[in-house]
């Protein structure tokens, strides 16, 4: 039997999901079982291609809701989970008892985990480290931001891989090494130290040319990187150079999109008031209400910063209530 596991591409929190995911299934659902993993990236245009719906079940972790018949389970997290209403009413019409959506969890990871447990009696305390690096990770929960720009425990350095590393197919490679084999161990195999070294020389350079592009005002620090070769970089850098910072907007370049990131500083005692995933939506983009993103087609860099623009003065400004 085949099942064919979606997850959020180029994520730990959605590598980490599929990873607990497949162990639960295995474990609690059917043992002879053959795993494909599909990444997914958010895309200005289609983001589901249901071709590639080819399992005997399917499955999406970490990313939106998709209504097809052939997707069998579900598990999502986040505000914008839904790309429409009618999306939203399928959902909420599904009785298979396999599609799972709560907000609440700081990751996907440990809501996988937590339904897993409390519906069908999954236990696998191996995987305790793995869902406990995603929830701090995906929830930006590290003591201080420096924490998170000098990446020195294992998840932390695997993140960057994961997040930063060349289009090599290595997410779905690490799938099942997650699912069975410590961090550290992951981390010490000679492919990530391989990968990993020249990442973190650009990462360090990234504090570097952010230094100098970034601006903060009204406490919204904003940033273009379009002109740059440097499609990933650390959210947690803007507020490691402006700890005053309340907020953060960039707008960075990829092959497949133009991204404008949108960001609330979690170590600034000032409350982040304004809910960003809302603000996302409203340009086809979304998120959390502490962290969003929004895709604009690769072409569209002038779009993508007069909606950045925007974002920014609208941050600026009290939220309204």
């Amino acid at each position: 039997m085949k099942l064919r596991v979606f997850f959020h591409d180029r994520c730990f929190d959605g590598a980490a999901s599929a990873a607990v995911f497949s162990r639960f299934y295995a474990n609690a659902v059917r043992k002879d079982v053959d795993f494909a993993y599909t990444g997914l990236a958010h895309r200005a245009s289609q983001l589901f291609d249901e071709a590639k719906f080819d399992g005997d079940e399917n499955a999406i972790v970490d990313f939106k809701y998709c209504s097809s018949p052939r997707l069998t389970w579900w598990f999502d997290h986040h505000q914008s989970a839904f790309l429409t209403p009618e999306d939203a009413q399928h959902f909420q019409q599904d009785r298979s008892g396999k599609k799972f959506y709560d907000p609440s969890y700081k990751s996907c990871t440990k809501f996988v985990a937590a339904v897993g447990r409390e519906k069908f009696g999954f236990e696998a305390p191996d995987l305790a480290e793995l869902i406990e690096w995603a929830d701090i990770i995906d929830g930006a929960q590290y003591p201080d931001a420096a924490t998170a720009v000098r990446m020195e425990e294992p998840a932390m350095k695997l993140t960057l891989v994961i997040e930063a590393g060349p289009d090599n197919g290595l997410p779905p490679r690490l799938i099942p090494q997650l699912a069975n084999r410590g961090l550290k161990e992951i981390v010490e195999s000679p492919e990530i130290t391989r990968l990993f070294e020249p990442l973190w020389r650009r990462h360090v350079n990234s504090v570097d040319v952010i230094r100098e592009r970034a601006r903060c005002e009204q406490g919204v620090v904003f940033f273009d990187l379009t002109a740059l070769d440097m499609e990933g970089y650390s959210k947690f850098i803007p507020y490691y150079l402006f700890p005053e910072s309340v907020y953060s907007v960039s707008i960075s370049p990829s092959s497949f999109r133009t991204k404008i990131s949108v960001g609330s500083n979690p170590w600034n005692s000032r409350p982040a008031m304004h809910n960003l995933a809302t603000i996302c939506e409203r340009y086809g983009g979304g998120g959390h209400a502490r962290v969003g993103a929004i895709s604009f087609e690769p072409q569209a860099v002038e779009d993508a910063r007069r909606a950045a623009r925007e974002i920014v003065e609208e941050l600026k400004q009290p939220a309204a209530e």
